[in-house]
């Protein structure tokens, strides 16, 4: 297959989280399996072209904007160690900016942006004189790549028998605008929005709800997900949208790509370990701390549980801040936490950081090489989200035997199981309501098992044994793909 991946975000080139894994995990490993994938993100100013190898092309495209026309640059060039290839699309008042979607808020025409990249994927599919079997989507910010396949491109020959496949990472995230702007920018015009229309939802443009229903085939990053977010609770108003389409939904767990977490081979990481050397994990710890000020003098072998997040309400930081506090001030582990956010969660974890600084490790902010040691050194990896669609940290933390404790909500409840010492099966410590009770006893039974050698080799061996990899979420994609080209062959 010709297969098309258009997002906003790609690892290793621009990250902000999970989406930017995803949307490397799976050109990669489609170009394994023998098919053509090209993937097409902007060229953000944070992208190291140099570094990269990305050469600029000849190439400028005329991408229409409502009634104008604005142009763009074309950059090529490969995932590392990879003949999959990445195009950049160059625009240097839309992308050539500090960040990604903002910084630190969204930008004010993240709207345009969206919508200019949408069309520009087109426009570089035709200057590249590819014909593809399948463009897939993700995420509101290209959910009008949906759109326009449907309305402006299905008439060419190029795109008459290409498929449009939306994936929702996301529900929470819906780039909700003002319709005057959008339906002007993406050339619908305001005919083309009323109440119910495609396009609308409670007043606004809603780009979520528009991938959706222009979509062939819409994926999610987890099967409880695909499942949750047709309930009320889950689906941030749009489980009506959400069911209208049920038959095309479907959930595909997300996938590790293993060549780069893998702590066998894991050159981020101090020491490299495997399930038949645990010794290492242990070494790996005492060097991580040893790296942050501490000494032996400190009980290096305390329990470390670590976090590695974004600092949303989301990820369960209320229902922590009820018992963290009193939790390390009785000694029984070290926190240690990476991530950034909101600022009232930021100034949490750095009062924590003051009041215990031998047992608080806080580090406000993201940095690759951090997550990679900060996993492979602790001993459990706390994920108490109030939702979660899939997750890729808790599939981390399994193969680097970091133990995770989580609430059993969307993918965290497809990837992770409750250890049960009786049979010594499990992979995990879950618990099912979102409380600070339900928190704090699931902790303590993580806590117990550290001190039962027997038990905590057992349930690292488990974790380290699961397979998660992207090469079974990329086959599944491709089923998907078969049953979106179905309706050509009708």
């Amino acid at each position: 297959m010709n297969i098309v991946t258009a997002a906003f975000e790609v690892s290793p080139f621009a990250k902000t989280g999970g989406l930017a894994d995803v949307t490397q995990a799976l050109p990669l490993e489609w170009t394994k399996q023998g098919h053509n994938a090209i993937t097409i993100l902007p060229k953000h100013r944070g992208i190291n072209v140099d570094e990269f190898g990305f050469k600029k092309t000849f190439l400028t495209l005329n991408v229409p904007m409502g009634f104008s026309t604005e142009f763009a640059g074309v950059w090529e060039g490969k995932f590392p160690n990879s003949d999959s290839k990445v195009y950049l699309i160059e625009h240097e008042a839309y992308f050539n900016r500090d960040g990604i979607y903002g910084n630190p808020d969204s930008y004010f025409d993240n709207d345009r942006r969206f919508i200019f990249f949408s069309r520009a994927i087109f426009e570089t599919i035709k200057a590249l004189e590819i014909t593809p079997d399948i463009i897939s989507a993700h995420d509101y910010h290209t959910a009008y790549t949906m759109a326009f396949l449907r309305s402006y491109y299905k008439h060419e020959e190029r795109f008459s028998k290409t498929a449009g496949v939306f994936t929702i990472h996301n529900l929470a995230y819906q780039g909700k605008y003002d319709p005057w702007r959008v339906m002007d920018f993406s050339g619908f015009g305001m005919k083309e929005f009323y109440p119910g229309s495609w396009f609308e939802k409670d007043g606004v443009v809603n780009c979520m709800k528009t991938g959706i229903m222009f979509a062939d085939k819409i994926t999610t990053v987890s099967p409880n997900y695909a499942q949750e977010i047709r309930q009320p609770y889950y689906s941030e108003g749009l489980h009506g949208v959400l069911n209208q389409r049920g038959g095309d939904l479907i959930g595909i767990l997300n996938g590790v790509f293993y060549d780069e977490w893998n702590p066998k081979t894991d050159e981020k990481i101090n020491i490299k370990f495997s399930s038949d050397n645990l010794d290492q994990k242990r070494a790996n710890k005492f060097s991580f701390l040893g790296s942050q000020g501490l000494t032996n003098n400190d009980d290096l072998d305390l329990p470390l549980v670590c976090m590695v997040t974004r600092l949303t309400e989301q990820k369960g930081i209320d229902i922590i801040r009820e018992r963290l506090d009193n939790l390390i001030g009785d000694k029984k582990f070290r926190f240690a936490i990476l991530g950034s956010g909101q600022q009232n969660y930021v100034e949490y974890f750095n009062y924590l950081k003051w009041k215990y600084p031998r047992n608080a490790i806080v580090n406000i902010g993201y940095d690759e090489w951090y997550a990679h040691n900060l996993i492979a050194a602790s001993d459990f990896l706390l994920i108490p989200s109030r939702f979660e669609p899939c997750g890729l940290t808790q599939m981390y933390g399994l193969k680097y035997g970091t133990i995770p404790i989580v609430r059993s909500t969307g993918g965290l409840a497809d990837t992770v199981d409750e250890y049960i010492p009786e049979k010594k099966v499990g992979t995990g410590f879950v618990f099912n309501n979102y409380s600070a009770d339900d928190f704090e006893f699931a902790m303590s039974r993580a806590l117990d098992t550290y001190y039962s050698a027997e038990h905590l080799n057992q349930i690292r061996l488990n974790a380290m044994a699961q397979d998660n990899s992207s090469v079974k979420q990329a086959i599944e994609y491709i089923k998907v793909f078969g049953w979106a080209l179905e309706k050509f062959n009708k």
